[in-house]
């Protein structure tokens, strides 16, 4: 692109991108990667490196990711379209369909026994299912420090990267036996609540999340490589997968990819693994939302819809203790997290999106009229952004051009 040729992105600024991320990958960092900034009709593009690890086929625009908790985005709209359908209300008792947490128990206090508990003060909702408020979820303290961690992980359904072992039914049953750790709408936990929310969907459409999600999203975007496995002959186009050794840093195989060719006993709307992707997949998802809910001449959301879901849902008492994934300039909205202060170079004020603990990251800016979308095959280790995070979004910002 030149840069006399738009006045949305300049071409020579987002020459330092490829340059800034080139070496993020010559030095290691990542294999390779595929990064994405489109801005009014402006599409901009890098892909560096290799597939795998240590050479082997070079990365592709059509490569094939895990998103990781990236799905939460695509799980929190297909709801979204149930809820305008009727099927679903936002403060509706989560209960009829999920008889597992009609009746739910509240520990006393995080860190009390798992026989010290109150009554629940009110129902589990679906607003508390997309805003995270459902009362459990991931628990910000060192492995096995309160007895209900140590308790999801004897049950085995522990929040975490792997993703379930168990198939929906069950993985439910056993979280309805523990209590939660606050009470409904009380606190935002990470995680949990979003699984739960695959579970209501695809008892509410009567139908797999897979389908569903296919049948309301996929489908429409024209999202073909987008789903919970890949097809056998499409194995060579998914990029292997990697986490850090935390001893010594090197990366490691983070799974078996051949794995992937077969639907998971657990479809997960959380994204633990979650779904597979492309770039074009994802921007055209963005798209539609940064569109307001449309797509070419059709619709697939509301414009309230979107709306209500990029808005800032969370209190700041919601939000106490989770300084990690709030950092002082953002909140939760439905399925996103959601910009709410301006205190960085890509800080805008309603910016959504969320990053994926597979190494993905991915916002959109109706403000500034962005869809920044980064693949990586490098896991996270922390909540906090890596380097090559902060760099692609410092590259995408720094090349708008009005």
């Amino acid at each position: 692109m030149d840069e006399g040729e738009t006045m949305n992105l300049s071409g020579r600024r987002l020459g330092r991108m490829r340059e800034v991320l080139g070496g993020h990958v010559g030095s290691g960092g990542v294999p390779g990667l595929v990064a994405l900034v489109a801005r009014r009709g402006d599409v901009h593009t890098e892909v560096l490196g290799t597939a795998e690890a240590g050479g082997g086929p070079p990365m592709r625009r059509d490569t094939i990711f895990r998103i990781a908790s990236v799905t939460k985005q695509l799980t929190a709209a297909a709801a979204m379209t149930l809820v305008e359908e009727c099927r679903l209300r936002l403060d509706d008792p989560v209960g009829d369909l999920l008889p597992e947490l009609a009746e739910p128990r509240v520990l006393s206090h995080p860190a009390a026994p798992l026989d010290d508990t109150v009554s629940a003060h009110r129902p589990i909702t679906l607003r508390d299912l997309l805003t995270f408020r459902l009362g459990t979820g991931v628990i910000m303290a060192p492995p096995g420090t309160t007895p209900v961690q140590r308790a999801m992980d004897e049950a085995g359904i522990a929040p975490g990267p792997g993703g379930q072992s168990l198939e929906p039914g069950e993985w439910l049953a056993r979280l309805g036996r523990l209590p939660l750790v606050h009470q409904p709408g009380e606190r935002w936990m990470y995680d949990t609540s979003a699984d739960v929310l695959g579970i209501l969907m695809a008892r509410a459409a009567g139908r797999p999340l897979a389908d569903l999600l296919a049948e309301r999203l996929f489908g429409p975007l024209g999202m073909t490589d987008t789903g919970f496995h890949v097809p056998a002959g499409e194995l060579d186009r998914l990029a292997a997968a990697y986490r850090p050794d935390p001893e010594t840093g090197a990366l490691t195989p983070a799974d078996d990819r051949a794995a992937w060719t077969s639907p998971p006993v657990f479809p997960s709307g959380a994204g633990g693994p979650g779904l597979l992707s492309t770039a074009d997949d994802l921007l055209a998802f963005c798209t539609m939302m940064l569109n307001r809910g449309r797509h070419g001449s059709e619709r697939v959301l509301s414009r309230p819809s979107v709306e209500l879901m990029t808005t800032d849902q969370l209190t700041a008492e919601q939000k106490a203790d989770n300084h990690v994934f709030f950092g002082g300039n953002s909140g939760w909205g439905f399925g996103v997290g959601v910009i709410t202060r301006r205190d960085g170079l890509a800080a805008v004020p309603g910016r959504f999106g969320w990053a994926g603990g597979t190494g993905t990251s991915v916002y959109t800016d109706p403000a500034e009229g962005l869809i920044g979308i980064l693949l990586t095959q490098r896991a996270l280790t922390s909540p906090a952004p890596t380097p090559w995070f902060d760099d692609f979004w410092t590259c995408a910002y720094q090349a708008i051009d009005d």
